[in-house]
């Protein structure tokens, strides 16, 4: 069984330029993969920025930015926010020969998962597209409240997850997230209907990526109906007793 490191490096007003904890996940990367390093997960708020994973396009990314920076990194999938009000984790964690990439990040989806049935809301995958959602119900469409985009590098993971406890909506409207224009993003906050802080979910997150990166088995939440991300198909697979 692993155990995590958790480390709270920048909440608040000591949210932490994505820059800066980018060199602090490398240097924590490469301690975890010398040996000389625990798995060590990363807990921070950043102040406004946009990553732009490798599978942005040019025009995906906002005309204004608001101010903020908007940065290419080496993780998988499109454009994405972090900001105040949003709680991001960096796992940075050597994956066991039996565990799978796509096994990993489905673990982390989970983790965050129990975290929002913490808080009475309830979420769910959509298969073809990463992260954590809401259904579609009255108050509105299919929405995101947590976004997942990592890389691995010599069996240890990099980058992680952001979940949407009180982010400014607004935002959101400088560009489409993660490339899909046919769903909603929210907050913890927004479902809930008062205000959900980063703080408050510390513990929650901790304790459920503790469980699901014990790499034991667990029992998966189920789907919502397949939609692939656009660009992408979801392929149809036939099981036959």
């Amino acid at each position: 069984m692993s155990t995590c490191d958790f480390r709270i490096v920048g909440l608040g007003t000591d949210a932490i330029d994505y820059l800066a904890a980018w060199d602090l996940q490398r240097d924590v990367h490469a301690a975890v993969v010398a040996g000389s390093s625990p798995d060590t997960v990363l807990l921070l708020e950043h102040p406004p920025v946009f990553t732009c994973g490798k599978r942005t396009e040019a025009h995906e990314k906002p005309l204004d930015a608001g101010g903020a920076a908007v940065i290419d990194v080496d993780r998988g999938g499109k454009i994405t926010f972090h900001g105040p009000g949003q709680l991001v984790g960096y796992p940075i964690v050597r994956l066991p020969d039996h565990v799978k990439v796509v096994d990993y990040v489905r673990r982390v989806e989970e983790a965050l998962i129990a975290v929002c049935a913490d808080f009475d809301v309830t979420t769910a995958r959509v298969p073809g597209r990463s992260g954590v959602w809401l259904p579609e119900d009255a108050r509105g469409p299919e929405r995101k409240i947590g976004a997942i985009g990592i890389r691995v590098s010599r069996g240890v993971t990099m980058h992680g997850f952001a979940l949407n406890c009180d982010v400014d909506m607004a935002w959101y409207d400088r560009f489409v997230p993660c490339g899909i224009s046919d769903a909603g993003v929210t907050t913890l906050s927004r479902e809930v209907g008062r205000q959900v802080t980063t703080s408050e979910v510390l513990d929650s997150v901790q304790r459920h990526l503790t469980r699901l990166l014990s790499w034991s088995s667990y029992d998966a939440t189920p789907d919502l109906l397949p939609k692939p991300e656009p660009g992408l198909r979801v392929p149809i697979v036939s099981v036959r007793a």
